[in-house]
């Protein structure tokens, strides 16, 4: 067994694998870039190495630079982790040249399967359902839309090196096919220094069910079930699971059966991901093999009770697996929602800026957090903008799903926007619920884009009486400050109001022993928990229905965040409600003048100039952020007025772009 090994990578997956490492009695290695010098994985590890500066191509996707990283700090071995170097074969090469293991799967593997059209080309041989589609390379827009008429709208476009939903298009038309191209060419030159893109069929009501593989140097391979990851927004994954809702037992061993011929065809050893797309009628074909951990893999561990990154580098130690494919049993289910730096209400934008407040759910009862954010830490334009994988499991769905929901409620984060709102909506969906995926539910579900959750009237009524609860506590406690002009009771016996979006609510608050009981528009609720007021997490019961509710200070009310939903209450005394029905409502500034760029990034490019005439749905310039073209348009017919930045400036959010008359 390895004494020290490296991570090439950092994040969430590199304290992933320190904490793996750690437990096995490994000595770890951590390298980092200018902007994570002070990052979590830096300090759980036992050394780390300084590899360059902030751009991942100047330091993680340097791998002379890792390899002098091994050879500088004695490290055996070296973990990939996901993305970066974790799928290139001439790093494997210079490790191997350089005397280091790699913890993955051999040379010979990782390029048959690295280049998206000679793998299906393998695939293909090698007796596994792949998508009708052309497997060359395209060199110009015409070809594109000529092979895409061919083939058949809808079509996908993809980038040959691509992964992690980036250098993906599909498109519907010849006009989208042609922009479809070039988007995908130009993330793919970005992304993977391979701007090679091919076409193939789009399957509609499509489902993405994933295989996970085993194998070691010893001939033993195995499949180890499979992952839904068919909820996705921009071909990003946001939830998985374990097992599928979707596959009957026949299938499930048919997809596994190929995923291992696969698999053995090339050689494979170490864990590895062979994908599928599954249409309505469980006909399922081959859409890549990812030769490395997947992002998802902690479903798969919390099925199968194995840990994936441990037999990673026991397999690369050279031992071989104990068990076969009849000791692999799947027990109970588990989810996993990604938590990424995003504005969900403004189409899902990149956030970037300091963590001010983190605070994930207590790992017990099924949760599970995989993270590589602390709070004070940055999340940074340069790279991936995941803050944390949040897991839950239990012995149904069902259970997954309600331990999933109270533990995103329990999720605090500060500073940077998050998507926890937007992971409660998909989870309290009743088409999620009743397991009814495809890769367009997010599309077909929120066409419109997220604006946010509605609460029931029940629940908004429980959160007000939490609301004037936290209030008296507050009152109460504050009475007791010494030096008062006069003793008043601890709570305003002429009772309150409860302010919510200029709606008043009559209410009464009473201590009655251990509880609260509140009344409220005509009805009494009774509030019972251990809350105190300097803790941001309520929890308790509102007549014996358990919540957890973050409650913030907001101006002379309260902010509490409840099921994805935000809903400020304001508590007044009669006489101040009365006077706050007098205050004129401030309108918010008129900015449909002007272009602004929704997120902080990089002006890529400006398609338009000044004077010139544009229609609502032209293009008016790229801003590029995570790596990710995104195309801003015209929303209204207009004339342009003035440029304000030019290509090549770095933006931050909200920055005016451009100005029309």
């Amino acid at each position: 067994m390895f004494e020290k090994i490296l991570i090439a990578n950092r994040g969430e997956i590199a304290c992933r694998v320190i904490r793996t490492a750690r437990r096995m009695g490994i000595r770890t290695v951590a390298v980092y870039s200018e902007a994570d010098a002070t990052a979590l994985h830096v300090e759980m590890a036992d050394e780390a190495v300084p590899i360059g500066p902030a751009p991942s191509a100047q330091s993680y996707l340097v791998a002379d630079r890792i390899v002098e990283a091994c050879l500088k700090t004695g490290a055996q071995a070296v973990h990939p982790g996901y993305g970066f170097l974790s799928e290139r074969a001439e790093f494997c090469r210079a490790l191997e040249a350089a005397g280091v293991t790699f913890i993955g799967p051999g040379v010979d593997a990782i390029a048959a399967m690295g280049d998206k059209i000679e793998s299906k080309k393998l695939a293909k041989a090698a007796g596994v359902s792949t998508v009708p589609g052309f497997l060359g390379s395209i060199e110009d827009d015409d070809e594109a839309v000529r092979i895409a008429r061919e083939i058949g709208y809808p079509v996908m476009i993809k980038a040959s090196a691509g992964g992690g939903g980036k250098g993906m298009r599909i498109a519907r038309s010849d006009a989208e096919a042609r922009e479809g191209f070039r988007s995908a060419r130009n993330e793919a030159r970005s992304s993977f220094g391979d701007d090679r893109v091919f076409v193939e069929k789009y399957v509609t009501e499509p489902r993405h069910i994933e295989i996970q593989v085993l194998a070691d140097g010893h001939g033993n391979v195995l499949h180890l079930g499979e992952r839904e990851c068919s909820i996705q927004r921009r071909h990003q994954k946001v939830i998985e699971e374990a097992p599928s809702p979707f596959l009957d037992e026949e299938t499930r061993q048919a997809m596994g059966a190929q995923a291992v011929a696969l698999s053995r065809a090339v050689g494979y050893r170490s864990a590895g991901t062979v994908e599928f797309i599954v249409d309505a009628e469980r006909n399922f074909y081959f859409l890549e093999m990812n030769t490395r951990l997947q992002v998802e893999h902690p479903v798969t561990e919390l099925v199968t009770g194995l840990d994936l990154v441990e037999w990673m580098i026991r397999v690369a130690a050279g031992e071989e697996l104990p068990f076969r494919q009849e000791d692999i049993r799947l027990k109970g289910w588990a989810i996993e929602a990604r938590v990424y730096a995003e504005e969900p209400t403004r189409n899902f934008l990149p956030s970037t800026g300091r963590v001010t407040r983190y605070s994930p759910p207590a790992e017990e009862n099924g949760v599970r957090v995989d993270t590589g954010v602390r709070e004070g830490g940055e999340i940074s334009m340069f790279y991936d903008p995941m803050i944390a994988k949040l897991i839950a499991s239990g012995a149904d769905r069902g259970e997954a799903i309600a331990r999933m929901r109270d533990a995103l409620d329990r999720f605090r984060i500060r500073g940077v926007g998050h998507n926890i709102s937007f992971l409660s909506a998909l989870m309290g969906h009743p088409r999620f619920a009743g397991g009814r995926l495809t890769t367009n539910f997010i599309a077909e579900e929120f066409g419109q884009g997220f604006q946010g959750i509605e609460l029931s009237d029940v629940v908004l009524r429980d959160l007000i009486a939490v609301a004037l609860c936290v209030h008296a506590q507050r009152v109460e406690r504050e009475r007791t400050i010494s030096g008062q002009v006069a003793a008043r009771p601890a709570v305003n016996d002429r009772g309150w109001v409860a302010r919510v979006d200029r709606a008043n609510h009559p209410a009464t608050v009473e201590r009655r022993g251990d509880h609260w009981v509140v009344g409220l528009d005509g009805a009494e609720r009774e509030v019972r928990s251990s809350w105190a007021p300097w803790d941001g997490l309520w929890t308790g019961t509102v007549d014996g229905r358990a919540l957890a509710v973050q409650v913030e200070r907001a101006g002379i009310g309260y902010r509490l965040i409840h099921a994805g939903a935000q809903v400020g209450v304001e508590v007044l005394t009669p006489r101040a409600a009365e006077l706050a029905e007098l205050m004129p409502v401030k309108l918010p500034p008129d900015m449909s003048k002007f272009l602004l760029s929704p997120m902080p990034g990089l002006l890529s490019a400006v398609a338009v100039a000044e004077g010139e005439e544009v229609k609502a749905g032209q293009e008016l310039a790229v801003v590029e952020a995570m790596k990710m073209e995104n195309i801003l348009r015209a929303d209204a017919d207009g004339t342009v007025a003035k440029i304000h930045a030019q290509p090549g400036a770095s933006l931050a959010v909200d920055q005016i772009i451009i100005e029309f008359a």
